[in-house]
């Protein structure tokens, strides 16, 4: 008589230990590593600049020299572990919320027209709450994305025709747009609009559709910018004219003079002399020019690097996804991120004029930089849904085989 031998009850209980383990820890693709790395490589960056540049005004006003970068840090301590909270969800979830998400984002926005509105440099974008000042309409750029993501998606097969395009995307999206207008932040509403536009191009809508938004938000921008003198005066400034050094071009002239006074190597951390009352917001919009200024042409390079293997990780989730909603919704915050830092740094260096941008999560603001981080977390949970490169994959316990003959059976 024979009889089958079983593994020791030890045994199987370790087997399946393993497996449970091995699905918990299931290895994240290339994408995920890349959009993650640069993302906290950044921010980082971000508060060291952060702490150099806003250090020297809080001393000559008797603060706290780390005050500054102690605000940012607490944003990022919050932001961070949100971001790898919000990779977690979902896409099922962030598809659910889209509509929740962008009334929410509108009705947050409304708040600046209200008692707790700030009014700054002749913008009406933020609000007063327990002492925290917060900029909605930063918040209003990823609902913006994962709305008209979710829009377009419900009508994937349809988007041949105009008006399955345009409608309801280009009115809600305008009106979202307008509540940003309503508080003359021309800087954001061009973010916005990027963002929607964005949205249409990588949902595969075809090239005569495409061009009529286009034109369309061309002619908004322009009509908002004709319809003041001082904001088409400070536009259409050509700022090697030394006439306007204490005008319209001051802030851009000491931008470039910082970044042209660090060289190749820079003056070193924390030896910057713009930051002593010469350069306006030097911490937040012209951060960039602090970074050239300190740090030289090398640090520079280096944030264009991260920014550039940032761009790569989210243009191949972009790339591989089969689903419409990831695709779009992940093309809209690649562009807004993306297109934001070529706005900042061009307007550092002197290609477009002010418009008050701030360099994705390096420019001081806690608000902008919680909203880039949990943009972040949803490239992440994107990225969880790529199939993993054979070379990362973890190797999978086999199953258990019968027993062949003469072989683990014992005689009696």
């Amino acid at each position: 008589m024979t009889q089958v031998a079983r593994p020791p009850r030890s045994e199987s209980g370790g087997l399946a230990a393993r497996v449970s383990l091995g699905r918990r820890f299931v290895p994240v693709s290339s994408e995920f590593l890349m959009i993650t790395s640069t993302a906290l490589l950044l921010t980082l960056f971000g508060l060291v600049m952060v702490l150099s540049a806003t250090s020297a005004g809080a001393i000559e006003s008797g603060q706290n020299p780390m005050s500054g970068a102690l605000r940012q840090g607490i944003f990022a301590v919050l932001g961070v572990p949100l971001m790898f909270l919000i990779s977690r969800l979902p896409v099922k979830f962030l598809k659910r919320m889209a509509w929740p998400a962008l009334f929410g984002a509108v009705a947050l926005q409304l708040l600046v027209f209200t008692p707790l509105g700030i009014e700054d440099g002749g913008n009406r974008n933020w609000i007063s709450i327990a002492g925290f000042s917060l900029q909605p309409s930063e918040f209003l750029k990823l609902a913006l994305a994962l709305w008209v993501a979710y829009v377009l998606l419900r009508k994937h097969a349809m988007l041949g025709t105009w008006h399955q395009v345009f409608i309801p995307v280009v009115p809600v999206g305008a009106l979202a747009i307008g509540t940003v207008l309503g508080g003359k932040d021309l800087g954001t509403a061009m973010v916005l609009v990027l963002i929607l536009l964005g949205c249409l191009f990588f949902s595969g809508v075809k090239l005569r559709l495409f061009i009529i938004p286009v034109i369309l938000g061309v002619v908004a921008v322009l009509a908002y910018a004709l319809s003041s003198d001082d904001r088409m005066r400070r536009i259409t400034a050509t700022c090697d004219d030394m006439s306007l050094y204490y005008t319209d071009c001051y802030q851009s002239i000491h931008g470039i003079w910082g970044m042209a006074s660090g060289g190749i190597f820079g003056l070193g951390l924390g030896n910057s002399q713009e930051k002593y009352g010469w350069l306006p917001a030097a911490g937040n919009d012209f951060i960039f020019a602090i970074v050239g200024e300190e740090l030289g042409l090398i640090g520079c390079i280096v944030v264009l690097a991260l920014f550039t293997f940032f761009t790569i990780g989210a243009f191949h989730v972009i790339r591989k996804t089969d689903d419409p909603f990831i695709r779009v919704a992940a093309g809209g915050i690649t562009v807004w991120i993306v297109g934001q830092a070529v706005l900042n740094i061009g307007v550092v260096i002197g290609l477009f004029p002010v418009m008050g941008v701030p360099l994705p999560f390096m420019s001081q603001g806690g608000t902008a930089l919680l909203a880039v981080l949990m943009a972040c977390g949803v490239l992440l949970a994107f990225a969880r849904t790529l199939p993993v490169e054979s070379g990362q994959r973890e190797s999978r316990p086999s199953a258990r085989r019968a027993p062949s003959a003469g072989r683990g059976r014992v005689a009696q």
